[in-house]
């Protein structure tokens, strides 16, 4: 028993400790864009571009997940993981825009490998009973990229120069690589339901997107995904003009997103079992929905500033993880292909968000921002109870 208990937490262990790495390779170009901008010598909006094309990369979750079901998950995780490291030597050894155009998509080309493996293994093995509490559990990996991760990054930044962080999440990757080696078996020799099928990739899109919960589910997914990114890419901008932060200060004030996301995440794993999974994310929508317009009023208070951001990122991260739990269930016998319809259409959302939020703020203010960002997560709710009338988990 006691060798099963050390099996499971290496399990455990390894994914939450590559997760975290992945995640924050994904999100320190936020709140950093301003500095990486200046080290490269770009507009600011060449940065957000790139953050953009990052979130494209979700794109490839239409492919990924059916990929995963055929070649075994943990093929897929290490394929991930090393795409990952290649990407941050590239960036931090040849510090050009190109170069971090590239390591950007392949950090996104990463998460869009790594992370389907793991919520159609939850999705498959865990009851939906459970389901929230298992999910909730495993996404508190993000917050800790943005409580732990990005303010690692900023003392990086301030002590060694904005290059450094690459060559540490290079590093952090390798380590995560030995560890899913170490205590992830090789699945694929027992097979998958999708590996007997003899149908193309785009077979099962065909048929899955005829139902309304799918397409319920693109909605919810480009919406949400559209409404965060907005603000997300412009607010590390925002909190540098608007009350001068240095780097370290950003890095810390990036922090308060990061407790504010493990709460959310613990919630869901905590109550939203109890409480019904479809629930709290209507709830957890509304409330989100109108905490965006807190931000405007907080111009000339930081500490007004930071809890309206905590106030975002709680409900909008609470709402999200309690809405993968329900998307592994909407479609029992389509899981993988579900949970990539979610994640290219988050993608697609955050790619349109990232577009627009640097010009948006720019030209028209913090205000028109979170204005469109409320009324975005407002349709997200329309979506999902359009998309869910009528169903319940079978």
């Amino acid at each position: 028993m006691e060798h099963k208990d050390k099996g499971i937490l290496g399990v455990l262990g390894s994914i939450f400790v590559s997760r975290s790495v992945i995640n924050t390779s994904n999100r320190f170009l936020y709140p950093f864009a301003p500095v990486i901008s200046r080290g490269l010598g770009v507009p600011l909006t060449a940065v957000t571009s790139i953050i953009a094309l990052n979130q494209a990369t979700n794109l490839l979750g239409l492919f990924a997940s059916p990929l995963g079901d055929r070649t075994g998950y943990r093929r897929m995780m290490v394929a991930g993981l090393m795409v990952l490291i290649a990407g941050m030597l590239m960036a931090g050894i040849l510090p050009l825009y190109c170069t971090l155009v590239i390591a950007m998509f392949l950090s996104g080309f990463c998460k869009s490998l790594f992370d389907p493996a793991i919520q159609a293994y939850v999705g498959k093995r865990v009851s939906y009973r459970r389901r929230g509490m298992v999910v909730g559990i495993l996404e508190i990996s993000w917050s800790v990229a943005t409580l732990l991760g990005i303010p690692c990054i900023g003392f990086l930044i301030n002590r060694f120069g904005w290059r450094s962080p690459f060559f540490a999440l290079a590093g952090a990757g390798i380590i995560s690589l030995a560890l899913i080696l170490r205590y992830i078996k090789d699945d694929f020799k027992g097979g998958s339901e999708t590996e007997k099928k003899d149908t193309g990739v785009f077979a099962g899109f065909k048929n899955i997107l005829k139902e309304r919960r799918a397409r319920g589910v693109l909605g919810v997914g480009f919406c949400m995904g559209f409404a965060n990114d907005n603000l997300f890419v412009i607010y590390g901008a925002w909190l540098e003009n608007s009350f001068g932060l240095s780097v370290i200060a950003l890095g810390v004030g990036t922090g308060v997103i990061g407790i504010a996301e493990l709460m959310g995440s613990s919630f869901t794993a905590a109550f939203s079992d109890r409480i019904g999974i479809k629930r709290s994310i209507v709830w957890g929508i509304g409330l989100c929905s109108g905490a965006y317009l807190l931000l405007p009023l907080a111009d000339e208070s930081l500490s007004f500033a930071l809890i309206a951001l905590f106030v975002v990122f709680l409900f909008f991260e609470q709402s999200i993880v309690a809405f993968i739990s329900l998307c592994t269930e909407l479609m029992p016998d389509s899981r993988a292909t579900m949970i990539s319809l979610y994640i290219a259409s988050s993608g697609l959302g955050r790619v349109t968000g990232a577009l627009s939020g640097g010009v948006v703020w720019q030209r028209f203010g913090m205000e028109t921002v979170c204005l469109m960002s409320s009324v975005l997560t407002l349709a997200a709710l329309g979506f999902l109870i359009w998309g869910t009338k009528g169903w319940s988990p079978e």
